[in-house]
């Protein structure tokens, strides 16, 4: 097509036909704007340059469609407020003008006034809402303006001021979308990754229960608080009653942490003299005391790269305890009698059962240290907040037992844990070992763990403090009257059974395990004393 064509083309469709491309540059630096605030910031100063306005502003409408904002000064201002003249721009649907001297005596909304503070009330102030120029349709914000009654008069028949509200609408809604997709797409992956991450941790805290014991809630909750604490390299501070597993979660976070191939170093703080604490835990350089015959790598020195735990840190001597935080603080230590400083990176976890608070309080330890001690505080549970433990862990005690003694398996009557849940445990889990340990030893092969193979636990003695029995008088009385010792065996059998049915409602389940015995035995002594077990 000719030259003369085009223009005639042009001429027709009412578009200038002079030479060069008025606006494409301006139109180019709205097309380049990366988001909203950028094309609404060019967009203002294209007017203001362009239009001779004296101010102009682009506001946007939030995603919750009740407030609008100002990229300039931080300002939100409510959409059903008519203090100022974006509400009443917005409600018509259509653009608002008055005169600036007027606005501010009719508008007296502090952000609007603080805005147009320093224009003079002669100008005009103009407002026109914005929104999608596509089928949505949606609301973008507001346009506002100042400037004279001509100049403003006419852009409402500047072809040229048409296009660029036109391609400013277009464009902003374009990239409010694309915004709203990148930040969905933002809010997905960050759900996708916090699920596997939950889901990772999950699984190590699943893993964890093979050497953590228990499905209580407790220990559901400790297991999942080791798996983060292994996650970070913070001091762990595991508190709790003597014989609650401390040193095993010691050793389960470490075995989850970036320094698992390092070394796992533990010292109980209260089981080594205190002359000596100091040298096993940095060493000594040789001749430092008499005995010191060569040097001595402490164990600070043995952890580095891995985890070094202080059982029992509470009762560490005051000098010693300023020594550790100072290794803590700067990874320095000074063995006994050296004259430079070494270099250790470790985790510490330490332990205690004692109230640090309290010690704190009694000056017998350092707050700076219990402090820095703490960064990532667990408390372990005692055994009576967990009893519904007991019966999974004695279990798992007797098959240890019977592995190191080389025994078959052991088995727990239902009365023997039914007085193990019942007892108390000061000692803890590790009491309870002890208890297990000691009933496997006193039960036969073959046999399962009986209620009087437990320590504490006897025949019962009828015998009184006098020598005579209470009820004696009863008991020889009845004994008289026995002439077939195997019927009166099967009667009081039959009647102690039927009590105990009775007892528990005709559950079968529950009054095997009340006499110590396996449900089907009960059930074959039912059907052997034609007992109705209804």
């Amino acid at each position: 097509m000719g030259a003369r064509a085009i223009n005639t083309c042009q001429a027709m469709a009412g578009q200038p036909t002079g030479p060069g491309l008025v606006g494409m540059a301006r139109a180019l630096a709205l097309v380049e704007s990366a988001a909203p605030a950028e094309l609404r910031e060019r967009g203002c100063a294209i007017l203001a340059a362009c239009q001779g306005l004296a101010w102009a502003e682009c506001l946007y409408l939030d995603g919750s469609g009740r407030w609008l904002g100002s990229d300039r000064d931080g300002a939100r201002l409510a959409c059903d407020d008519f203090r100022h003249p974006y509400a009443h721009a917005i409600r018509q649907g259509k653009p608002l003008r008055l005169g600036l001297a007027e606005a501010r005596t009719r508008l007296d909304h502090p952000d609007f006034q603080a805005q147009v503070a320093a224009l003079p009330d002669t100008l005009q102030l103009e407002v026109r809402p914005l929104r999608a120029l596509d089928g949505e349709r949606e609301w973008l914000g507001a346009l506002a303006m100042a400037g004279d009654d001509t100049v403003l008069a006419g852009l409402a028949e500047d072809a040229e001021f048409a296009a660029f509200e036109s391609l400013l609408c277009r464009l902003w809604a374009r990239l409010s979308r694309h915004q709203g997709e990148r930040h969905r797409e933002a809010r997905l992956r960050q759900s996708l990754a916090q699920l596997n991450d939950g889901a990772r941790r999950q699984a190590l805290a699943e893993r964890l229960a093979e050497d953590l014991l228990g499905a209580s809630p407790a220990m559901q909750t400790l297991r999942r608080q080791v798996v983060r604490a292994a996650e970070t390299n913070l001091a762990v501070l595991l508190q709790g009653e003597t014989g609650t597993g401390k040193d095993r979660v010691a050793r389960a976070i470490h075995r989850l942490s970036a320094r698992h191939a390092g070394p796992f170093m533990a010292i109980n703080c209260a089981a080594i003299p205190e002359a000596l604490l100091e040298s096993e835990l940095f060493g000594h350089a040789r001749g430092a005391f008499s005995g010191a015959d060569q040097a001595r790598e402490g164990l600070i020195s043995q952890a580095d790269g891995g985890t070094l735990f202080l059982d029992e840190i509470g009762d560490m001597p005051l000098p010693l305890q300023a020594k550790l935080l100072r290794v803590l603080e700067s990874g320095r230590y000074r063995p006994l009698g050296a004259s430079e400083e070494c270099q250790a990176d470790l985790r510490l976890v330490a332990a205690t059962h004692q109230p640090l608070r309290e010690r704190i309080r009694d000056q017998r330890f350092r707050a700076d240290l219990y402090y820095r001690l703490g960064q990532f505080p667990l408390t372990l549970p005692p055994l009576r907040e967990r009893r519904e433990d007991i019966a999974r862990l004695a279990e798992a005690f007797a098959a240890d037992f019977s592995a190191r003694e080389g025994r078959d398996e052991l088995g727990i009557t239902p009365a023997a844990l039914r007085q193990l849940r019942e007892r108390d445990y000061p000692g803890n889990v590790r009491e309870l070992k002890n208890l297990i340990d000691y009933a496997c030893a006193m039960t036969r092969p073959g046999d399962d763990i009986e209620p009087l193979a437990l320590p504490g636990q006897s025949e019962p003695e009828d015998t009184a403090p006098g020598g005579g029995t209470d009820g004696e008088g009863n008991a020889a009385e009845a004994a008289s009257k026995v002439h077939d010792l195997r019927r009166a065996l099967r009667d009081y059998e039959a009647d102690l059974i039927r009590q105990r049915l009775l007892l528990f409602g005709g559950n079968r389940a529950l009054a095997a395990e009340s006499l110590g015995l396996p449900k089907r035995t009960l059930a074959h002594k039912c059907r052997q004393l034609e007992l109705d077990a209804k």
